[in-house]
């Protein structure tokens, strides 16, 4: 079990990246839950890496949140996997792009899938769950409650 101090630095962390990152094996899917904002800043991490020239080389990869479970990189096809969301740079582009476009308040509540538009044949969903601008993404983790 950890202690009051690693769960409130966990808290910490997803408070400052701003939307939490989850997954399931059983559903296969990775869920980002967030405000609209925290799916903007998800956006703009996947633009940051993807904006990267040095990361054009396969296999290159960030990882996203406390526990580092979540990867972005480079591939040579669009994939959502249990490790990560990979593709070309330019593909990964177009899905921050896709993201921004996602997140807007008429959505909030709702549940957006993003399999079909960044990768058709992966073997994973990705969800973007839009919550109310006041959503702390920490409250998600099991781990730090």
């Amino acid at each position: 079990m950890a202690s009051d101090a690693a769960k409130e630095s966990t808290r910490k962390a997803w408070r400052e990246l701003g939307f939490y990152c989850g997954k399931s094996d059983a559903a296969k899917e990775w869920r980002i839950v967030a405000s609209v904002k925290g799916l903007r800043k998800f956006a703009a991490e996947i633009r940051a890496y993807a904006s990267n020239p040095a990361n054009d080389r396969l296999s290159e990869y960030t990882q996203l949140g406390p526990a580092m479970n979540l990867e972005i990189g480079t591939s040579h096809q669009t994939e959502i996997t249990e490790q990560w969301i990979g593709g070309p740079l330019a593909d990964l582009l177009r899905l921050a792009t896709f993201i921004e476009r996602s997140a807007q308040d008429n959505v909030v509540g709702k549940c957006v899938n993003l399999r079909s538009n960044f990768s058709p044949m992966a073997s994973y969903e990705l969800i973007l769950d839009v919550r109310e601008e006041s959503f702390d993404p920490a409250s998600t983790d099991p781990t730090c409650c």
